[in-house]
């Protein structure tokens, strides 16, 4: 059966220096929850306080309801993935797997079941003979992620297990760890500085910066309405443009160009649109800008155009398919009003 974690107040401190302060959060039996943020957020710092390697400063850790703040780690029912796969370089993937549970004493015919189950979950029954030394970044994260699964822990914790691996491991590995949740169905809790994995993998999204939540939810719902700039710079890639709007009018005036953003929006400081938002087809929405395109990216099924408003503020524009787009062309740029976003002088959304 999966686990509920709670989290209340939860507080992390080294010596004066506050890491985490008073944090709220509740995932639900079999979520997959993503702690993203920037470096230095405590994203980390808080997957270690429940797994029991950073002891707690204030606040409470429930388990299942149980307060688990002095209970050592190899009691929580927990089992963690790192980003080093640290595994025994003189030992075969067999003996790697096993090597917690003979230390456990467990029995060897119910080592024998566990094992060769976790190997056929993550299909490296064949490499169960070799060493280290012989496999591939992305085969060795396996392994390492068959050590957690031979313990069947109630909660699975991932510290940037995938930053290792090239580009196309890390989507490869993706997909596997997404298949592992649907095929297992524990609570696990992922831990990354990547938004496309935390869009692409989370039932649940928690944005951090500097030790505090900025906003959780599921991942459409911060890309479809983020609470302030922070959560809407960082989720969506590339990131969101933000263009200046008059405090006072609540227009949108970017060079010679101006746009209404409605009565409502006086007092706003920031208009965010999202470059697949924004068009070059006349028709296609309300004009709002005309831009000298500076770089072009064509990626075969998109075009990306970096480009400057007449006031010099950067723009960046996703288009559908193959675009013809010339460098130092001037362009008209058009968005629907109904997808822009306005935040106030504080940051905070206001639409």
């Amino acid at each position: 059966m999966a686990t509920s974690i709670e989290l209340r107040k939860l507080e992390k401190s080294y010596g004066d220096v506050a890491v985490i302060h008073g944090v709220d959060l509740t995932i639900a039996p079999g979520d997959f929850t993503v702690f993203v943020g920037p470096s230095g957020c405590g994203k980390s710092t808080l997957l270690r306080m429940i797994a029991g390697l950073e002891p707690i400063t204030g606040g409470d850790l429930l388990i299942d309801g149980q307060r688990m703040n002095e209970v050592p780690a190899a009691r929580r029912g927990i089992a963690m993935v790192f980003q080093s796969y640290a595994l025994y370089p003189h030992m075969s993937v067999y003996q790697n797997l096993a090597f917690g549970l003979e230390t456990a004493k467990m029995p060897k015919p119910e080592i024998e079941t566990r094992v060769r189950r976790a190997a056929e979950i993550l299909k490296i029954e064949p490499l169960l003979q070799r060493k280290p030394k012989q496999l591939s970044g992305g085969q060795r994260q396996r392994v390492a992620i068959g050590r957690a699964i031979v313990r069947e822990p109630k909660i699975f914790l991932f510290d940037e297990p995938l930053s290792n691996l090239d580009a196309e491991l890390r989507v490869a590995m993706r997909v596997e760890i997404a298949k592992l949740h649907n095929d297992l169905g524990n609570t696990m809790i992922y831990v990354t500085h990547d938004q496309v994995e935390a869009m692409t993998m989370a039932d649940k999204i928690v944005v951090l910066r500097s030790g505090v939540i900025e906003q959780a939810g599921a991942p459409l719902e911060l890309y479809n309405t983020p609470r302030n700039l922070f959560v809407a710079g960082f989720i969506g890639s590339p990131k969101m443009n933000f263009l200046t709007v008059n405090e006072e009018t609540g227009a949108l005036k970017t060079g010679g160009n101006r746009l209404s953003l409605g009565r409502n929006s006086a007092g706003a400081a920031t208009l965010g649109i999202r470059p697949e938002h924004i068009t070059i087809n006349e028709g296609s929405g309300v004009k709002f800008a005309d831009v000298r395109v500076d770089l072009v990216e064509n990626l075969g099924g998109q075009t990306v155009v970096y480009a400057t408003t007449g006031d010099g503020q950067g723009l960046n524009i996703v288009l559908e398919g193959q675009r013809a787009v010339e460098l130092d062309a001037s362009v008209s740029a058009y968005l629907d009003p109904a997808k822009a976003h306005i935040f106030n002088a504080e940051g905070l959304a206001i639409r």
